[in-house]
């Protein structure tokens, strides 16, 4: 068997970036539950980490997929025609401004191939989704992270940025933004747009815009070509399992993009999304549910004196710091794991003191409460 030494010494000279992929940590996903259950043996399981639609997804979605059954011997439209077309219709663009993916990350990682190499500069915010800090490793390129501003963009801090460091080719901005649930106005949006350079490409990566419809920047596409907007089916739409998002652009930058993402990469099943985007009473009834939901778990956690971050989102970020030293983030992570809840610690973002946790049911929330009170209570 090959050493780790040795394997090293054959792999590095044939991946670019090979230093700057080996600093990476693999992305840790939410606990899934059948891991739950396999490590505690505890078969009811509430799972509020991964910002999944509680409710699910709409039954007209539900009943397009059941009419693909038969056909899953045949490859999927490449070009995604009946989707691309709802989306067109659905965010008043043209079909050729549109670019799909196997989810928004899919997309996240064809923007950063097409446009960022090795010696180039990606500019993004403390405490944004760490994926984009992952991509630039991956293309040996600058991950240039901006100190936050109450937990959000500093977006004059992220314009200097671009201007301190000329070989910038991407800006990711996340809005609202996990896993802080902060939110950028359109007006300060359009003023970072108009200020940094057309040869930087700025991303708004809007996977959570269902549930803040305020957030939606569409309108900056008709002013600046440099902006794209991904979005995702995987959260309000309740689609996570089918890994469908899609970017909105330029021509000129859809163009590009459809030329390097992979052929088929949204399954015939995914592509039956078009659904969901005929069911926005189904987006309604999931935002007042979790507009409602948000509102009583932040009196839950005010009752528990617990500290929380305001959130546009589907979840929201509280922090753990009360008076008993053995009361800790890690500790009530392992102590909900342990009476079968699942949220999210953040230590992986430096939030080491916080947790962030998904709106889940009526059910689903009160269990957390009296969990986490018998927990606090109890120690």
């Amino acid at each position: 068997m090959q050493s780790s030494q040795s394997i090293e010494s054959s792999l590095s000279p044939l991946v670019p970036a090979y230093a700057s992929i080996l600093s990476l940590a693999p992305y840790q996903t939410g606990k899934p539950v059948e891991e739950l259950t396999r490590e505690y043996g505890i078969s009811d399981v509430v799972k509020l980490a991964s910002n999944e639609n509680p409710v699910g997804c709409s039954p007209k979605v539900t009943l397009a997929i059941t009419e693909q059954l038969g056909q899953l011997a045949r490859y999927p439209d490449g070009n995604g025609y009946y989707l691309k077309q709802a989306l067109a219709d659905f965010n008043d663009v043209n079909v050729d401004q549109i670019t799909l993916g196997n989810g928004s990350d899919d997309l996240l990682d064809i923007l950063a191939r097409s446009f960022v190499g090795a010696g180039d500069a990606i500019v993004y915010s403390q405490y944004a989704f760490v994926v984009y800090s992952m991509l630039a490793k991956m293309q040996g390129a600058m991950d240039v992270e901006v100190p936050a501003q109450r937990f959000g963009h500093d977006l004059k801090a992220m314009s200097q940025a671009v201007q301190d460091n000329p070989n910038t080719k991407l800006v990711f901005i996340a809005n609202p933004n996990n896993p802080t649930g902060t939110q950028l106005a359109h007006k300060e949006l359009h003023a970072f747009m108009a200020s940094v350079p057309s040869s930087v490409l700025v991303v708004l990566d809007e996977a959570y815009i269902e549930y803040s419809p305020e957030s939606n920047n569409r309108a900056l596409l008709d002013e600046f070509d440099n902006v794209v907007i991904v979005r995702t089916f995987s959260k309000a739409y309740g689609l996570a399992g089918l890994r469908v998002g899609y970017a909105l652009s330029s021509v000129a930058v859809a163009d590009l993009l459809n030329r390097i993402r992979q052929p088929f990469n949204v399954s015939r099943i995914g592509l039956a999304a078009a659904a969901a985007l005929a069911d926005q009473d189904f987006i309604e009834r999931t935002r007042l549910m979790n507009d409602e939901q948000m509102r009583w778990l932040e009196k839950q956690f005010d009752a528990l004196g617990l500290g929380f971050i305001k959130s546009h989102a589907n979840f929201i970020m509280v922090k753990i710091e009360v008076e008993m030293e053995d009361i800790t983030a890690a500790s009530i992570h392992e102590a909900l794991l342990e009476q079968g809840v699942i949220i999210r610690p953040l230590a992986a973002y430096g939030l080491h003191n916080w947790l962030r946790i998904t709106v889940g049911l009526a059910e689903d929330n009160l269990r957390l409460i009296d969990t986490l009170r018998s927990i606090l209570t109890d120690d």
